[in-house]
C-alpha cells in the first residue's frame, strides 16, 4: 500500500523537556493507524505536529511523499479533542459554515447522512447529547472532503452504546477509503478500529504492529485471572502471578497447568477466568501502568 504520511526523526523540545524523542513511523493510505500511549507520553505532541499546528524541533514529515505546504491543512481533516461550536447555530448551520471556510467541500447531504445527522439538523448545537455532539465534529471534520482524518480521542466521555455507534461511523469513514489516525484511551476502540499500531511512552516508539501480532509477540497465548478474594486467607499468590485491580493474573503457555496450580493453594474457582491476553495486558506489560486519562 502507498504511503499516506510519514515521519522521520521527529523529535520537539520544550524548555526543559524533550518531549518527542525521535519518533519514526508512516500511515499507509486508507487504514485506520493508531497512535497510543499515555498522557505525558509525547502522543498529543506528535499528533500537533502531524497536523501541522506544532513544527518540529527537528525531523521531517512527508505527506503523499512531498513536504508539508500552506495548502496541507485543506486536504486534511481533525476531530480535536475539544472544539468550540457557536452559540445559537442549528446543526446545519455549523456544518453550513465550516463548509465556506475550505474552497473544496463535501457533499453535505451524503455528510449528513454518513453522520447520521439528519434528525438532529434543526436541533441548538447547545442541545446536542455527548454521541451527537461527536458526530457533529466528526462531520465538521470531514465537510472539506480529506482523504486523511486525525481523530484525537473522540469518543471520551461518551457511554458505551454511543462509543460503539460512533465506531460503526469511523468504519464506515474507511469503507470510504479514507486514511485515519486515530488516539483513544480505549483499548477495545483500538483492537477493533486499528489495523496498525504505534505505542509511545516517554517521547520514543516501545512497540508497533498490528494489534494481534504485538498481543503474540509479547504475551503468552493465556492469561488465567481470579479475584484476590478467591484466595484462602493469608495465602502468598504464586510467584508467576501477578496482582493487578483485585486480580490476580497469570500469563502462561499453559492455562491447565496454572489452574491446577490454584487448585493447590485451595482456591475457589468459582470466578475463574481463562482468556486471550488483549491490548491492555500488553500495555501494562509495556509501560507497568495502564493508560492515564
Amino acid at each position: 500500500m502507498p504511503i499516506h504520511i510519514q515521519a522521520i526523526d521527529l523529535e520537539k523540545q520544550f524548555p526543559g523537556v524533550r518531549a518527542v524523542d525521535g519518533i519514526s513511523f508512516e500511515v499507509t493510505r486508507g487504514s485506520c493507524f493508531g497512535l497510543l500511549g499515555p498522557n505525558g507520553a509525547g502522543k498529543t505532541t506528535t499528533l500537533e505536529m502531524l497536523e501541522g499546528i506544532s513544527q518540529p524541533t527537528s525531523g521531517q514529515i512527508l505527506y503523499q511523499g512531498g513536504s508539508l505546504d500552506r495548502s496541507y491543512r485543506e486536504l486534511i481533516g481533525i476531530q480535536f479533542q475539544s472544539t468550540a461550536l457557536q452559540d445559537f447555530q442549528t446543526v446545519r448551520e455549523a456544518l453550513t459554515m465550516f463548509a465556506s471556510l475550505y474552497r473544496n467541500t463535501a457533499n453535505i447531504d451524503e455528510l449528513i447522512q454518513l453522520c447520521r445527522l439528519e434528525e438532529i439538523l434543526d436541533r441548538d448545537t447547545r442541545k446536542l447529547s455527548g454521541g451527537q455532539r461527536q458526530r457533529l465534529l466528526l462531520a465538521i471534520a470531514l465537510v472539506n472532503d480529506p482523504q486523511l482524518v486525525f481523530l484525537d480521542e473522540p469518543t471520551t466521555g461518551l457511554d458505551p452504546q454511543a462509543r460503539r455507534n460512533f465506531w460503526g461511523l469511523i468504519e464506515n469513514v474507511l469503507r470510504r477509503g479514507k486514511t485515519v489516525v486515530l488516539t483513544t484511551h480505549y483499548m477495545e476502540e483500538a483492537q477493533q478500529l486499528c489495523d496498525y499500531i504505534v505505542i509511545v511512552d516517554k517521547g520514543r516508539i516501545i512497540a508497533r504492529g498490528t494489534p494481534d501480532d504485538l498481543v503474540d509477540e509479547h504475551l503468552a497465548p493465556f492469561v488465567v485471572r481470579l479475584p484476590i478474594h478467591a484466595l484462602p486467607a493469608g495465602t502468598t499468590i504464586p510467584a508467576t502471578a501477578e496482582e493487578r485491580n483485585g486480580f490476580i493474573e497469570i500469563f502462561t503457555d499453559d492455562s491447565e497447568q496454572a489452574v491446577m496450580q490454584l487448585q493447590a493453594l485451595q482456591a475457589d474457582l468459582h470466578e475463574l477466568k481463562v482468556e486471550k491476553p488483549n491490548l491492555e495486558d500488553l500495555f501494562l506489560q509495556l509501560t507497568g501502568h495502564g493508560l492515564r486519562n
